[in-house]
């Protein structure tokens, strides 16, 4: 399906010889919303997560000491530009390199949180995550051998077999599914966000509906009417 028809009025491209990313305004507004809220995380400090108690029981403060509030910013970040990233390229490739890297610092960024039921959790999540790697890269592998670009304003372009797209689809799918945690494998990334520390918890949740919604618009532009 043509790039204009799904993302809205083509704004300009980069030629990097294969490799042409494109602006569209909704390509934009996903790229400029990332990066706002990132700008967001490298000026905040995070919030104190109050427990409440109940009966005899009184209420607790957890706080986020310096140290770990610095790694987790620091890691905040680095997943806010991935997904940035991830909404802006116009390269298969590179988006799939992206959602490994969300994936990745997911983790990270409870890493150093002081809880075994928030690690074990994000111990869990990892173990999707390096999974689903494998279809997540296996589907970009299969659209190149089947094409022999990776470009998605060339895809946009290409005809090419019904079936080897529609499994490239379903693997990407996983992929996407497994690195961002999102259903059916969501329940090894709800205990992540009992850890305090908003809002870098937050970027957790943002980058997988960013990078699912951007999965969507490229899934369309692969899969066209034949």
């Amino acid at each position: 399906m043509d790039i204009a028809t799904i993302s809205g009025q083509l704004l300009g491209t980069i030629p990097l010889g294969d490799i042409v990313p494109y602006i569209t305004p909704f390509n934009l507004f996903m790229f400029a919303g990332a990066l706002t809220f990132t700008l967001l995380i490298a000026i905040s400090r995070t919030e104190t997560q109050v427990e409440a108690g109940f009966g005899s029981l009184k209420d607790r403060e957890v706080k986020v000491g310096i140290k770990e509030f610095r790694i987790r910013r620091f890691l905040a970040i680095i997943c806010g530009l991935a997904t940035a990233g991830a909404m802006i390229t116009g390269d298969l490739f590179n988006f799939t390199l992206f959602v490994a890297l969300i994936g990745i610092v997911n983790i990270g960024i409870v890493s150093a949180v002081k809880q075994i039921d928030v690690l074990d959790a994000a111990f869990q999540y990892g173990l999707i995550a390096m999974m689903a790697s494998l279809p997540l890269f296996g589907g970009a592998a299969l659209v190149l051998a089947s094409t022999g670009t990776l470009s998605l304003f060339q895809l946009s372009q290409a005809t090419f077999t019904p079936v080897m797209v529609t499994f490239a689809s379903v693997l990407l799918i996983l992929g996407v599914a497994g690195e961002t945690g999102v259903a059916p494998f969501y329940a090894t990334k709800a205990e992540m966000f009992r850890t305090p520390g908003s809002p870098f918890i937050l970027i957790i949740h943002l980058s997988s509906l960013l990078v699912i919604v951007r999965t969507i618009e490229i899934l369309l532009i692969i899969n066209k009417p034949f």
